[in-house]
């Protein structure tokens, strides 16, 4: 792969991509999959949403989002303001204690 630091020319792409075997990276990543070489990385807002044990639209209505924001937290696309990070942290924690207040 050629260097990250510096900008690639079109040319510097053209060369590295006719140098490519899309077939045998695919192949490779699968090998690598099945062997338990990759990980899931699994973000904050989706920990807290699964130990309450909600779905994704009951959780989003309990924290006073829409339901696309959850999914941009979930996804890594948006970031949670702080007050919203500190709901997810307590969430993550102690879900019971998020669960006693939506009940309330």
């Amino acid at each position: 792969m050629p260097s990250k630091s510096r900008k690639l020319s079109a040319a510097d792409i053209t060369a590295f991509e006719a140098q490519r075997d899309i077939g045998a990276e695919i192949l490779q990543s699968i090998q690598d999959m099945k062997a338990g070489k990759g990980k899931v990385v699994v973000s904050s807002a989706t920990e807290a949403r699964e130990a309450t044990g909600l779905s994704q639209s009951q959780f989003a209505s309990l924290l006073g989002v829409s339901v696309r924001t959850l999914q941009g937290w979930e996804q890594g696309r948006k970031q949670p303001s702080g007050a919203a990070r500190t709901l997810l942290a307590i969430a993550r924690t102690n879900p019971k204690a998020v669960l006693a207040v939506s009940q309330q």
